[in-house]
């Protein structure tokens, strides 16, 4: 294996904790600086609009040496995540967020360009894939980590860890990735020309809406599950394990019914079953076993919509296949804050701790809608 490709999943290790780590340790940080859950939530929000801002940087950094731009963004993914580790209060905190969140997508659409150069003739999936197994080690095994060492020491050094990943990644990128020219440039009109067509927003539409519709219960997961379902605080290093392994297995699910039904149905019929999974989320708020239960389906149907799109959207984005491959990243994340910024007021008004599982109801409806229009316009093109 290229030693590179572990530098880049390395990295995705780190903006995998920075990401879902805030979930599974949400109580913690609101009751250190003296906030409520409802605040709180905008601590998700920063990183995911960091990450709606950041990601179309890859315009005015597309004629950036790839290696150069992925140690730029490795920089700021310590650098963030040292002033959120180091932070005096929730103002600098949510500051910090919003710098983390800057790199997360360019990272993403610059690294996966590198592992297609990276890769031997025939295996640019496979090395891709590598990149983003980093992220799904990170939901099982980061995430679950970040929680632990919150609950047991602080919620700083969580942070921290996160620094230091982003720090490995620096010195393996420089190490171990050789200097690689950026992509010929279209211009600025051309980055933009494969958005004329209808599929990629269908794409978008999909991840964007789909997402939503677990996001808008899991941004609240750790307050849900240890004030509604019973669980207790230590207890919930086991539930955001759960949760990854959820993820990583709905990933490897989708992605082979996929290359074999097709990305959009599959990924549709996965947002169309949340239509049942997010009702019975608040039904059964209660009830232990069938709360975690239900929380595996929906993460695994988080993950498994997302990932097989981020391959689909290559074949729709030619000529800006770096920045369509950020645009799903934002799509993801600005899904992440308007879910969890709904979620947040459903609880507000006083409809309870678990009712951001109602709110998300919608956004299922209308990700699976735009899937299944995806794959009957498009059929014939690979959709």
């Amino acid at each position: 294996m290229q030693r590179g490709l572990i530098a880049l999943a390395i990295g995705t290790f780190a903006l995998g904790i920075a990401e879902f780590g805030m979930m599974g340790i949400l109580s913690d940080v609101t009751r250190s600086v003296n906030v409520s859950v409802v605040d709180g939530g905008h601590l998700i929000s920063a990183y995911s609009l960091g990450v709606a801002i950041g990601a179309p940087m890859l315009i005015f950094l597309r004629k950036m040496p790839l290696k150069r731009l992925l140690l730029l963004l490795a920089v700021i993914i310590t650098a963030g995540n040292t002033m959120a580790a180091l932070s005096t209060g929730f103002p600098m905190l949510l500051c910090a967020r919003f710098l983390s969140g800057l790199p997360h997508g360019a990272f993403f659409g610059a690294g996966a360009i590198v592992c297609s150069r990276l890769a031997s003739p025939g295996h640019g999936a496979q090395a891709v894939a590598v990149m983003v197994g980093g992220m799904t080690v990170a939901n099982v095994a980061g995430v679950p980590a970040a929680t632990l060492i919150s609950n047991l020491f602080n919620w700083r050094i969580a942070f921290a860890m996160v620094a230091l990943f982003g720090g490995l990644a620096l010195v393996g990128i420089r190490a171990w990735i050789p200097r690689l020219e950026p992509l010929p440039d279209s211009g600025m009109k051309g980055q933009f020309r494969f958005l004329k067509s209808a599929a990629p927003w269908l794409i978008y539409a999909g991840v964007f809406f789909g997402q939503a519709s677990v996001y808008c219960w899991f941004s609240y997961v750790d307050p849900i599950m240890t004030k509604v379902t019973g669980f207790t605080g230590s207890a919930m290093t086991w539930v955001m394990m759960l949760a990854g392994i959820g993820m990583v297995t709905g990933n490897a699910i989708a992605g082979k019914l996929a290359d074999r039904f097709g990305v959009a149905r599959v990924c549709g019929t996965l947002a169309a079953s949340m239509l049942a999974v997010m009702p019975m989320l608040y039904l059964f708020a209660d009830v232990k076993i069938a709360s975690l239960a239900l929380m595996f389906l929906a993460t695994g149907a988080l993950f498994g919509i997302g990932g097989p799109l981020q391959y689909l959207i290559v074949r729709f984005a030619k000529g800006g296949e770096m920045l369509g491959g950020a645009g799903i990243q934002i799509a993801f994340n600005v899904s992440n804050a308007v879910s969890a910024a709904l979620g947040g007021i459903a609880i507000h008004h006083g409809f309870g701790l678990a009712s951001p599982a109602l709110v998300g109801v919608p956004f299922a409806a209308v990700g699976a809608a735009a899937l299944f229009i995806l794959r009957s316009k498009y059929k014939t093109q690979g959709a």
